[in-house]
């Protein structure tokens, strides 16, 4: 079993676009507890790699996820960009040592949340977009193979980024406003969910 260069395509696509439309509602949560500018620099990442498309699409998968990667570092500016971008570049070099998708998915995975981790120098429980990652890897190592594991997935990670709102910030510019900090979403977890459920849209044809 292979993931085929048209569905790829489709699922950045898919994903892109929601980032894009989601962009109002990650500044309002970012306007909480942040710069007020994380909507801003996603959509402007994400139509970056839209108007690369057809190139990254044409790429051999490895290649493919590393150019998003590197798009992404460019353009997204922030915190963000080298976090995000540090996923896919990290997921993009697993495939190129004899990984594959979607069989290989919880290892490529995997070594996307750890280069975040290490990148971010964070884990999950810190209110930051790990605690949305490290959940929805760990269904993808247990549930792996399961009929559901595409709802799983989506509802893991909706779950996941609910959970960040009673947090109290521990990393990034969130952490400086200590208690106050919670009672708000955090927005680099709402959009690493709005990515996974675009993608779990995607694949189940809902898109």
């Amino acid at each position: 079993m292979s993931l085929q260069p048209e569905t790829f395509k489709s699922l950045v696509k898919v994903a892109a676009e929601q980032v894009i439309a989601s962009a109002p509602e990650l500044t309002t949560l970012d306007q909480a507890i942040g710069d007020g500018d994380h909507g801003t620099n996603m959509k402007r990442g994400f139509e970056a790699v839209l108007g690369k498309l057809d190139a990254i699409s044409a790429q051999p998968f490895d290649e493919a996820l590393k150019t998003i990667g590197k798009t992404l570092v460019m353009t997204v500016g922030g915190a963000s960009g080298p976090l995000y971008g540090s996923f896919f570049l990290a997921a993009g070099e697993a495939l190129s040592h004899d990984k594959h998708l979607p069989d290989d998915l919880a290892e490529v995975f995997a070594s996307g949340v750890d280069a975040v981790s290490k990148r971010g120098r964070s884990h999950a429980g810190e209110k930051t977009m790990l605690d949305v990652l490290v959940p929805v890897l760990e269904t993808l190592k247990t549930d792996a193979g399961q009929p559901d594991i595409v709802e799983r997935i989506r509802t893991t990670a909706a779950e996941a980024a609910a959970r960040t709102a009673p947090m109290q910030a521990t990393k990034g510019r969130a952490s400086f406003l200590g208690a106050r900090s919670v009672g708000h979403v955090d927005p680099g977890a709402r959009s690493s969910c709005v990515l996974l459920q675009a993608v779990c849209a995607s694949l189940e044809g809902r898109a």
